[in-house]
């Protein structure tokens, strides 16, 4: 308890047991703490992802051994794939049982080695202050991720001093924050020779709090810029040269501005596929400058040719500063000279917007999504699920600030976004917190109704109701004649009861008319509230990029 209020920590999710019996016992000791009682695992490490992304620093999640620790992978994967600061500790067996199929024994630390930054088995009592210094140290930071403590029984019921902090010196873990001046000066040179930048943005700007400067640079180059799913909010969404999200749902303008640029500035991005689509059609006549962190992040997908590792704030930073001393910048000249290109994402802009064809009186999700931004004034968190429900949210609300939606983008996890936005709303109790939410992927977590009701908070979930798994569904439609082998849902809960089971509010609309009313109603709940949507039941996610395609030959609506 004393090394997490040392590390800053308020708030910790988890889930008790037998092997980590003793560490609950001194919590409920310790008044500096509030710990969140979630009501499986996996809710517990989603919760502290993203109360991580909101508070820009670790999250903490708690639980016991053997199931309780396997039930933690998959939200420490998804962790690990988007880069976000979290520690998890895990009860094991006493160090005299390990290795000796004990019950509730299970190597965690060798589950977890492919999917963590880094984890730790503490044997010995005097090196449990130091190890959990050192796991704070390395999730936050460098390219932050998951960390994980085993913590056999025997150790938590020991005595230990406590000893106070010293300089964190690790011989082989340096991170490398500052830019080489030669790259800076490198990068920012192609830069002012372009005549069709395009700034392509990714979930590193906000990690490293780059968002001001990035918007800097766009706005005094005049360079339109794309982010991935992960990035938005690195840049204002709803400012005159965002393109939005590239890649597979991305926007038309913004993937073929990519297509077509002739330099490619990345900042904080790892060349995802859903992002390039087929590799040796991106960005084909780009000159490409990449800053990352991690250097190994670097040509691992695609060639580059100025490559700048260092810390995205830092390095941004550098290239306006040197842009600012030189002789040859001229703001009003760069801005003319990019005027033609801006002028062609225009026009691709003005015929390919982002759309949908209205149907009478069917609800369409992304009419949904547009209500919600349009209601919260843009200001709300907003998480998601993972798949339709997540591209939409992605593409039709505009987040102009950071730390504001949380998604699972790596590794796409359904069930992400409830436990999400619990963690959220525990991280900014003031903010309006929204999951944007599918009916096949609401129930993979919907236990945590008892949480959030438990806790008194009232997030909102948005159900985006098509009684299929509508991704999935969607590709069975295009590439696979319409066979929708288990993808129906028609056996579903009548959510709006699910919710008063619980005793949160459960609200209904069937006709667009009543959309308006169900958000309005439900925004001034103070308490937790399903909002069941029951919308157009085959609509899709358009732009789409078919696997394997490139990203210029999207299916449009």
């Amino acid at each position: 308890m004393k090394c997490l209020k040392e590390q800053g920590v308020d708030v910790v999710f988890g889930f008790p047991g037998g092997a980590v019996i003793d560490i609950f016992d001194e919590i409920m000791r310790n008044k500096d703490l509030t710990h969140v009682l979630v009501r499986h695992e996996q809710a517990a490490v989603h919760a502290a992802d993203a109360y991580a992304r909101v508070v820009g620093d670790v999250g903490v999640a708690l639980v016991t051994s053997g199931p309780g620790a396997t039930n933690t992978v998959t939200g420490i994967a998804s962790a690990y794939m988007d880069s976000i600061p979290i520690v998890v500790f895990t009860g094991q067996v006493p160090t005299a049982l390990i290795g000796n199929d004990a019950f509730q024994e299970v190597d965690i630390v060798g589950i977890t080695r492919p999917c963590t930054k880094h984890n730790y088995l503490v044997t010995d009592p005097k090196e449990l202050i130091s190890t959990i210094r050192e796991a704070f140290h390395i999730a936050r930071t460098g390219r932050p991720g998951p960390v994980l403590i085993d913590l056999p029984k025997d150790v938590m019921a020991a005595m230990v001093n406590f000893t106070e902090p010293k300089p964190i010196k690790m011989r082989t873990y340096r991170p490398t924050y500052e830019p080489h001046p030669g790259q800076i000066e490198k990068a920012c040179k192609a830069i002012l020779k372009a005549n069709k930048p395009v700034l392509y943005i990714g979930g590193g700007v906000i990690a490293s709090n780059a968002h001001e400067e990035v918007t800097e640079l766009a706005r005094k180059m005049s360079v339109p810029v794309a982010m991935t799913l992960m990035g938005l909010g690195g840049f204002p969404g709803t400012d005159p040269l965002s393109m939005g999200m590239l890649g597979m749902h991305g926007t038309y303008y913004a993937n073929m501005a990519v297509s077509d640029c002739d330099i490619l500035i990345a900042v904080g991005a790892r060349f995802d596929d859903r992002v390039t689509g087929r590799l040796d059609a991106f960005a084909p006549n780009a000159k490409i400058i990449h800053i990352d962190i991690d250097p190994t992040s670097i040509s691992k997908n695609i060639g580059v040719d100025i490559p700048i590792v260092a810390d995205c704030k830092h390095a941004v930073a550098a290239m306006n500063s040197w842009l600012n001393r030189a002789k040859d910048y001229n703001r009003d000249e760069i801005a003319g000279k990019h005027e033609p290109w801006l002028d062609k994402i225009r026009d691709w802009k003005s015929r390919h917007p982002l759309g949908y064809v209205e149907e009478g009186d069917i609800i369409k999700p992304q009419f949904v999504v547009q209500k919600l931004h349009e209601l919260t004034g843009g200001d709300a968190i907003i998480t998601t699920e993972v798949g339709q429900n997540q591209m939409w949210a992605a593409q039709f609300y505009h987040f102009n600030h950071p730390r504001a939606f949380m998604t699972s983008g790596g590794l796409g996890v359904m069930g992400y976004g409830f436990p999400a936005a619990i963690g959220a709303k525990m991280a900014a109790p003031d903010r309006t917190v929204i999951d944007i939410a599918g009916d096949g992927s609401i129930q993979m977590n919907i236990q945590e109704l008892a949480t959030a009701r438990q806790y008194n908070c009232p997030v909102k979930i948005a159900i985006l109701n098509n009684n299929y798994l509508g991704m999935v569904r969607q590709w069975q439609e295009l590439f696979y004649d319409k066979r929708y082998s288990n993808t129906g849902l028609e056996t579903a809960p009548d959510f709006v009861k699910l919710a008063e089971a619980y005793g949160a509010v459960g609200l209904r609309a069937t006709k667009p008319s009543e959309v308006e009313p169900v958000i309005k109603e439900a925004l001034a709940t103070d308490n937790t509230v399903i909002m069941d949507f029951v919308i157009s039941r085959e609509e899709g996610v358009y732009p789409m990029v078919p696997a394997g395609k490139a990203t210029t030959e999207m299916l449009l609506v």
